[in-house]
């Protein structure tokens, strides 16, 4: 007979990150039974959560500055991918500054926290962590990105970025730590779960499985990603939960190997052979190249015998997440960078991108569209002069206006159409960080839009589908890709000038008409139906 035999499914080794010292209300200690018992105040709890969202908002972990700055140093590394690196750690030191966030989407606000059984709060821990995230987006230029649901189909605002994702859990001890985490919607949406056959691993095709699966990721999360992967768990939630995690490197310091009782590991071999594996994609830091990924993390769970939960997800270039701890001693949170400009490598944009191509937007639409198809595809263009601004809500207004038997407003049929929704507007500047979103969300739009004339330039970031470039063909429209990631640089010295032109009241969402200078793109999808990330086999 079996005897009862208990492990925590997660081990954790010891924590080497860096901290720094939190001023806040002192951290009181009483004793009772021979015990300390910590008592934290609620504004404790409430400056902590203001103070990480908003160093999560502007700087990043040293490690992941290292690692775009040796992009830099890899001889086998594309000019595209330099290119991407150098425009992301530009975007590092403007976020830096403190006042533009890194990212325009600063994200859905997450809270993981391990609460040790010694530790007495006497308030609502949940509500005054939302009040610190709250304070976070109202006093800073952070974007509120959260729709409450009014009725099923009916959807407002909530102007605050609440609710916020908060989990608690007890544990053992006299300390309360905690991971905030920053999720951008692109680098969420690319969260994928499969419920695979127990075959997969018993024939040993788990690379086999998942390499497709990685690949249509695509580029639209703003790689180069950190890639996480998790076989097993003894629940689908269980399974997904640890996904958040590993692409958090929250993981990092379990076992590297697993035992007799099911505990949770990590497989170093296993992530450098699917590491390899995304090296010769040949998809690179969004626009060719070796660098779809920082690293990978795979870990491996237990599971029930007829189950085989396996998910995939990225923490993008934004990569945003910082720990913290409560003890006696006082409130202690990670140390980030704060001055990225060490990372900066001796080299400049020419030398990385002397075959661009000059277009001034401010000429007729039937000019732009002959000048973009005398280019190939993975031309690097310079665009300078007007871009309407619409998203999601915006094109769903639009398409209300044709099903009304309405025409297509000129403004989009005479300018090209920049899919984003900035951050707020800092004081004494002309916007919030301003980049692009993922452009596969319009994608079921494109076929009406451009057969009414409009859309027939398109600018935003990842890959889309076939009805795209079908519809640019059939009508000789042309799909720009920008660089996903550095919504900070772009404020600062990429748009000159911004006004909202229609549906003010939908706030990020409304139609916005901006000047632009200098700002980079791609040509990914011509007017002949080719598309540049057709030849990686990623599907939409």
């Amino acid at each position: 007979m079996n005897k009862f035999k208990y492990e925590k499914l997660f081990q954790f080794n010891k924590d080497n990150t860096k901290y720094m010292k939190l001023k806040t209300d002192p951290i009181k200690i009483k004793k009772i039974d021979g015990k300390e018992i910590i008592i934290i105040t609620r504004n404790t709890i409430e400056k902590l959560a203001k103070e990480a969202f908003y160093n999560i908002s502007h700087y990043l972990r040293q490690d992941h500055l290292k690692q775009i700055s040796s992009i830099f140093k890899d001889k086998e590394a594309s000019n595209n991918d330099k290119y991407v690196a150098l425009t992301l750690l530009k975007n590092a030191n403007v976020a830096a500054g403190g006042v533009l966030p890194m990212c325009q989407d600063t994200g859905t606000a997450i809270v993981l926290g391990k609460k040790g059984n010694f530790v007495w709060t006497n308030f609502d821990d949940e509500e005054f962590l939302s009040k610190g995230i709250w304070k976070a987006f109202k006093e800073n230029n952070l974007r509120y990105s959260q729709l409450a649901p009014i009725s099923m189909f009916e959807e407002v605002n909530t102007k605050t970025n609440l609710p916020a994702q908060i989990d608690i859990m007890s544990t053992e001890g006299n300390e309360y730590n905690f991971l905030f985490v920053a999720k951008g919607g692109g680098s969420a949406n690319k969260t994928f779960f499969y419920q695979a056959t127990p075959s997969v691993i018993r024939t040993k095709n788990i690379i086999k499985f998942i390499d497709p699966l990685i690949k249509n990721i695509g580029t639209a999360a703003c790689p180069p990603y950190h890639l996480g992967i998790v076989i097993g768990g003894t629940s689908a939630e269980m399974n997904m939960k640890t996904l958040k995690l590993a692409t958090c490197k929250y993981l990092d310091n379990i076992p590297k190997k697993g035992n007799s009782s099911g505990r949770a590991f990590r497989d170093l071999n296993m992530e450098e052979e699917i590491f390899d594996m995304t090296k010769k994609y040949g998809i690179g830091a969004q626009f060719g190249g070796k660098y779809f990924c920082h690293d990978v993390r795979v870990i491996r769970l237990p599971r029930h015998g007829a189950s085989l939960p396996i998910s995939i997800g990225v923490s993008c270039g934004a990569d945003r997440q910082l720990k913290a701890i409560i003890n006696k001693k006082g409130v202690f949170i990670e140390k980030l960078e704060k001055d990225p400009s060490k990372y900066l490598p001796k080299i400049s944009v020419k030398e990385l991108s002397s075959e661009s191509v000059n277009i001034d937007l401010n000429q007729p639409m039937d000019k732009i569209c002959r000048i973009l198809s005398n280019l190939k595809i993975k031309t690097r263009v310079i665009l300078t002069g007007t871009l309407i601004v619409a998203r999601d809500i915006a094109h769903g207004k639009i398409k209300e206006k044709l099903d009304a038997k309405l025409k297509m407003p000129d403004y989009f049929k005479n300018h090209p159409i920049y899919y984003a929704g900035p951050a707020k507007t800092p004081k004494g500047l002309i916007t919030g960080s301003f980049g692009p979103t993922t452009a596969g969300r319009m994608d079921s739009y494109v076929d009406l839009f451009q057969k009414h004339g409009g859309s027939k330039v398109m600018l935003a970031k990842g890959n889309r589908s076939k009805q795209v470039t079908d519809a640019c063909k059939k009508y000789g429209g042309f799909y720009l890709g920008s660089i996903g990631g550095p919504g900070a640089e772009l404020a600062k010295n990429n748009i000159k000038n911004v006004e909202c032109i229609e549906y003010p009241e939908l706030g990020m969402e409304a139609i916005w008409k901006i000047h632009v200078e200098n700002f980079p793109a791609f040509i990914v999808i011509d007017d002949k139906g080719n598309d540049f990330f057709q030849s990686f086999g990623i599907s939409n």
